[in-house]
């Protein structure tokens, strides 16, 4: 991983760590609060990067329809959905239930208006 990987990272990081209980975002929000519109995907990369940082909850991240594309990278099979419905969201064949209601918009100083 390059210098600029790592403060992207770490960027990313700074912004799951404020998703608050309870609340999911997308990869694209994160990556627009970023003022990075078109790195969705590096936000999903730096996701799967974070399961050793135990103070950064990537269970709450998911695509921008509230499909949990990232349950393959957690142990056991559910544990995504586990740890979301821990936190009262309701899951449905891998999608979040009235995912408006549960989506948190990232701002950043970067950030500009925008929906999911």
């Amino acid at each position: 991983m390059t210098k600029s990987n790592d403060n992207f990272f770490q960027r990313v990081y700074d912004i799951v760590r404020q998703i608050p209980y309870g609340k999911v975002t997308s990869y694209g929000a994160i990556a627009k609060a970023l003022g990075t519109a078109r790195s969705a995907r590096m936000v999903g990369w730096a996701m799967n990067a974070s399961h050793h940082l135990d103070d950064v909850p990537a269970h709450r991240v998911v695509n921008r329809k509230g499909l949990l594309t990232g349950k393959l990278h957690f142990d056991g099979t559910n544990l995504m959905q586990q740890l979301l419905e821990n936190e009262g969201i309701e899951i449905k064949d891998n999608q979040i239930v009235d995912f408006e209601s549960h989506f948190w918009e990232p701002i950043t100083d970067n950030s500009s208006d925008f929906t999911i």
